[in-house]
């Protein structure tokens, strides 16, 4: 399931790279998240809807949320939604994204 701490191994393990938004923004990548099993993608936002410059969780469709916490919060996605980026209507796996960048 992805969750925040999944999260921030991502950010790590693509840290210096164009796997993280610091890094691809001026190219034009949106932080965003993909249901695999659906094909849905959805830029990331804060949980009242605004865009956020890095991926959060909170602001996802409710159908995506695996777990919440006791005050509501998103704890976790289900296993089929994944992180990445989107730019000019296409969604880019955080590796994908790296690719375009230095490729």
């Amino acid at each position: 399931m992805l969750t925040n701490e999944l999260l921030e191994k991502e950010n790590l393990h693509y840290r210096g790279s164009g796997g993280v938004s610091q890094h691809n923004h001026c190219d034009g990548f949106i932080p965003a998240f993909c249901d695999v099993e659906t094909g849905r993608v959805e830029v990331s936002r804060y949980a009242n809807g605004k865009l956020a410059p890095l991926h959060l969780l909170e602001g996802l469709p409710g159908e995506w949320v695996e777990e919440r916490n006791a005050s509501g919060g998103v704890v976790a996605l289900k296993t089929s939604v994944v992180s990445g980026f989107l730019k000019c209507g296409y969604f880019y796996t955080r590796e994908e994204a790296v690719a375009c960048i230095t490729g």
